[in-house]
């Protein structure tokens, strides 16, 4: 989101040392992993690879990964990684993965297929969970929402097997108010916060998505209403005036008042 960036790029070599000190160390047990922006095809193989191994140290981890590869700007996508990546998230890592947070664009990438309409929105979730996740977050999508155009909508479906193999599946739509602005940081922040309230309600998909959308509200609320303050009258926020107000929204992240509901499909 900015125009400047500094900084290191870490490769899939320097990854793996860092796991090999943990290892030698004793501390590669782990009960969670999430993953994010990746631009390096080795890189992502990698992390199936630690992934993999972590699993067999703990076999109830769960790997939440958010597979960033592009997104929609007025209808169109497109891809802001390398294309490469794609066959690597879709062969790879999405098999290995137990919660996934595509946008709509990166759920139509994985599966091939477009998204029109809801019904198509929640086959393409099927492929899916058909791919290895039990649950699948679509985090944005371009659907018309019933509440109006100014909603966005996520879906959420959450696939089980009881003890005697036969497969539950819950769904739901989440219609969160649009905020006149562009954000950066938001997928990561839903991913994480999804992490942690599924941790909370691990068998209610309903309530772990209400309360990723609303804490994302309250954050997204507080950061425009300071951008603007900052920006002063009439004056449109820059980039650095719409840094997410992490710090200040930690009492709504930890404790949000819902204020936005899921409807069970």
């Amino acid at each position: 989101g900015y125009a400047h960036w500094k900084g290191q790029v870490l490769n899939s070599d320097e990854l793996h040392e860092l796991y090999e000190g943990l290892k030698l160390n004793k501390v590669n047990r782990y009960d969670y992993v999430l993953t994010g922006y990746t631009r390096d095809t080795s890189f992502l193989a990698m992390v199936v690879d630690i992934v993999q191994e972590l699993k067999q140290q703990n076999s109830n981890l769960v790997y939440v990964c958010d597979p960033v590869m592009g997104d929609k700007w007025n209808g169109e996508g497109s891809m802001y990684v390398p294309k490469d990546l794609l066959p690597v998230y879709r062969d790879k890592v999405v098999p290995v993965a137990d919660i996934i947070t595509p946008n709509q664009f990166e759920a139509e990438l994985l599966t091939g297929r477009k998204i029109q309409t809801e019904k198509e929105a929640l086959e393409v979730m099927d492929m899916l969970h058909a791919m290895g996740p039990e649950t699948v977050v679509i985090t944005s999508s371009d659907l018309q929402a019933p509440l109006g155009n100014d909603y966005l909508i996520a879906l959420g479906s959450h696939r089980k097997t009881k003890a005697d193999g036969t497969k539950v599946t819950q769904r739901i739509r989440v219609e969160s108010p649009k905020v006149d602005a562009v954000f950066v940081g938001t997928g990561d922040l839903f991913a994480a916060m999804l992490l942690a309230w599924t941790h909370k309600h691990p068998n209610n998909l309903k309530v772990a998505c209400e309360k990723t959308v609303s804490a994302m509200q309250h954050v997204l609320q507080r950061t425009i209403k300071s951008a603007k303050a900052q920006a002063g009258e009439g004056n449109k926020p820059n980039s650095a005036q719409l840094e997410l107000r992490m710090v200040q929204s930690k009492k709504d992240i930890e404790n949000p008042e819902i204020i936005v509901k899921a409807t069970v499909l």
